[in-house]
């Protein structure tokens, strides 16, 4: 009688078991993996228009001309809002302060810079990122 060929339902379920343990362990990995990517959005748009308010107040002496009620045609606009973040900006002739507010799967997360170069991390809920108030936190651990 010829040995039937195959694999026995032992070894199926044994496959499928080491498969699933290594999916719990990448896909969280992967999900922050992402959440990282799309964090780097705000911190390089808030870094852009400090450069931006900072030329325009070298040559002007004020910050309030950059960026009128934060008209995006000014001369130092606001980024746009896109799918990660909504940004908001307060500006008088002294001071500003620019923030990058999470949405969608980034809700919870805002990221902001003033005009000292003060840079600041507010995580509200959803997010279970730790807060800081003199860094942008880049990683789940709190770290800048």
């Amino acid at each position: 009688m010829p040995r039937s060929r195959g694999f026995t339902l032992i070894e199926v379920m044994i496959t499928v078991a080491i498969v699933a343990i290594l999916a719990a362990v990448a896909i969280p990995s992967y999900a922050e993996y992402i959440k990282r990517g799309r964090i780097t959005e705000a911190v390089a748009s808030l870094a852009g228009i400090r450069v931006k308010m900072e030329q325009y107040f070298q040559d002007n002496r004020v910050y309030n001309g950059a960026t009128p009620a934060c008209d995006p045609a000014s001369i130092a606009p606001i980024p746009t809002d896109t799918d990660n973040f909504h940004y908001v900006c307060a500006v008088t002739a002294a001071t500003y302060l620019v923030t990058a507010n999470g949405q969608g799967a980034l809700a919870g997360f805002s990221y902001s810079i003033d005009q000292t170069n003060a840079r600041s991390t507010v995580m509200t809920a959803p997010s279970t990122w730790p807060s800081n108030a003199t860094c942008w936190v880049i990683r789940k651990d709190g770290s800048c």
